[in-house]
Order: structure tokens, then C-alpha cells, then sequence
């Protein structure tokens, strides 16, 4: 039974160009001139593509800042029968993605979703950047401070597959650069403007991209990251590197060296990404039980 027959309308989730609106797929367009209502992320994006094409359904806004609250509207519309149109500011839907959040809702109260499929930055970096991508994990966007990205970064380059992951063009020099140090040699490339007219991809090592992108006094438009997948040797390097000396014993070890406590646990934090009050509580009480006979001590 469908949609029509049971009496109630479905959330038509809609891929839309990445910028070309000329990759609009008929299918796509034929659902959104089907809908009572398109419910977009932004709707001068979304404008444009409705415009282009002559498509006079009505268009609201359902960002990430409103769509929680126009769930229950969006449920009631779907139970009088209206068809639902969501689209992203370009892409599929629920890819780093708002959407996800309306889907889930759809689907736990028992309606029909849709998915009309259509362009995605994330397969079409992978096919532009030239690199063995046998299989690849896509990884949304990466943490922003230094050192949480250093410390998700070791753990996402001893997965054996291409990495992908969205960047803002502000931080692409600087995550490639940290890619570099820490797998000297793999190869990456920056994805840029896919699509649209000053379409780029930049290939090399992770430091050849790094340095190139660096060079320059402005980069601008929406920006993915591909990194190779590792070599099958690489692996087990990269595992024994992962094999990281423990906490306490990286402490007891600088506090016998003569390091000072706070430099110490800038030090340590830094390295591991991790809190540095909470290193430096555990340097200082490692230090009291060495004052009071702990190792170290006779």
C-alpha cells in the first residue's frame, strides 16, 4: 500500500546540485514540483534551484536553529496527506546534515520517507582526487582546536581506507599539515568548488598540498579533504607508533628526568589532546608520592 492509499502523505528527502545546477536530476525535479511544501536549509540556495526551473511549490526555511521545532508541524502535514519535500543547501540530505534529525522523526512515527538520490561532494571528491580509494571513510567535518585534531588524527590514519572529510577553506592548509606530520608521504588532495566554475583539485603529498594552499594570500568555497588510504606495510608501522607509553608512566617518567610539574603537564596534554588540569592533578600527585618515599625515592 502507498503513500496515497493509506491516507497520508511522505517526506520526499531530495538530492540537490553541489553547484552546477544543471546536475539537477529529473526525478528530483519532479518531486519538488509535487510538493505541497519544500522545506529547505537555506532558502535562497534553494531558491535559486526552484527558480531556475520554473517550480512555484511554497518554500520554508527548516535549518538546524528551527527544524527541531517544526517537527511536529512536518508530522501533522504528513498525516493530512501533504508530500513533504526536504532539501539540503546542496547534496544529499543527512550527509553532516541537519536532515537526519526530521528523517529519524519521520520514521519513529510510523510515515513513509523518500529518498531521491543526487550529487554528493563526498563520492565526487573521491573520484576526483586520483587516489587509491578502495574503500574510504567519510569523516564529516574535524575538530577545530590543534590538538583534539592531532589526537582524532592518529586515530583515523590507522584505518585502512581513503579518508574524506569536509574542511573550511580557513583550515585546510593546517589539517593537511597535520596529516604530513604524521604520515610523512601519503598522498592527499584538496577538493575545491566542486562543480562550479572555478572548480580545483590539488594532488600531492599531504605537504605538497599543505605548502601549496598555504602559499596563497586567500582560498575560498566549500573545500573537502582526501587522504590516501595507507599502504598495507603502513599499517603495522602505524600501530606500533599507536602503541603510546602510559599516562602514569610518561609522568613518573618526566618528573625523573627533572621536569617541572607545570611544563610537564602543558607538555603532556598537548601531546595527547588532553585536559590540562586533569594531567596536572595527576603530575602533582605523582609528584607527593614521590616526596614521600614513592618510586624514585629510597
Amino acid at each position: 500500500m502507498d503513500a496515497a492509499e493509506a491516507g497520508t502523505g511522505a517526506l520526499l528527502v531530495v538530492g540537490t546540485p553541489i553547484g552546477n545546477l544543471s546536475d539537477a536530476s529529473p526525478r528530483s525535479l519532479d518531486a519538488l514540483r509535487s510538493a505541497d511544501v519544500v522545506l529547505a536549509e537555506d532558502t535562497r540556495v534553494t531558491g535559486r534551484l526552484l527558480a531556475r526551473f520554473g517550480i512555484e511549490a511554497p518554500l520554508e526555511r527548516a535549518d538546524e536553529n528551527v527544524l527541531a521545532r517544526r517537527v511536529p508541524e512536518v508530522l501533522g502535514r504528513l498525516r493530512s496527506g501533504e508530500r513533504v519535500a526536504f532539501a539540503s543547501d546542496a547534496g544529499m540530505p543527512c550527509v553532516s546534515d541537519p536532515g537526519q534529525r526530521l528523517v529519524d522523526a519521520v520514521l519513529d512515527a510510523g510515515l513513509p520517507v523518500e529518498v531521491l538520490p543526487g550529487p554528493s561532494a563526498v563520492t565526487c571528491a573521491v573520484a576526483a582526487a586520483g587516489l587509491r580509494c578502495d574503500r574510504f571513510l567519510f569523516c564529516g567535518f574535524l575538530e577545530r582546536r590543534p590538538a583534539a585534531l592531532d589526537s582524532q588524527l592518529r586515530e583515523l590514519l590507522r584505518v585502512p581506507a581513503a579518508l574524506v572529510a569536509y574542511e573550511s577553506p580557513h583550515r585546510a592548509a593546517r589539517t593537511l599539515a597535520a596529516v604530513a606530520a604524521l604520515v610523512p608521504g601519503r598522498r592527499g588532495a584538496l577538493c575545491r568548488e566542486l562543480t562550479k566554475v572555478h572548480e580545483e583539485v590539488v594532488r600531492g603529498t599531504a605537504e605538497e598540498v599543505a605548502r601549496e594552499v598555504a602559499s596563497r594570500e586567500r582560498v575560498q568555497g566549500e573545500c573537502v579533504v582526501v587522504v590516501e588510504q595507507p599502504a598495507p606495510g603502513e599499517l603495522a608501522e602505524l600501530a606500533r607508533a599507536g602503541e603510546e607509553e602510559p599516562l602514569e608512566d610518561a609522568v613518573a617518567r618526566g618528573l625523573a628526568a627533572g621536569e617541572a610539574p607545570s611544563r610537564l603537564a602543558r607538555r603532556l596534554a598537548r601531546e595527547r589532546g588532553l585536559s590540562r588540569r586533569d594531567v596536572y592533578d595527576l603530575v602533582v600527585r605523582a609528584a607527593g608520592d614521590e616526596g614521600e618515599g614513592g618510586p624514585g625515592r629510597p
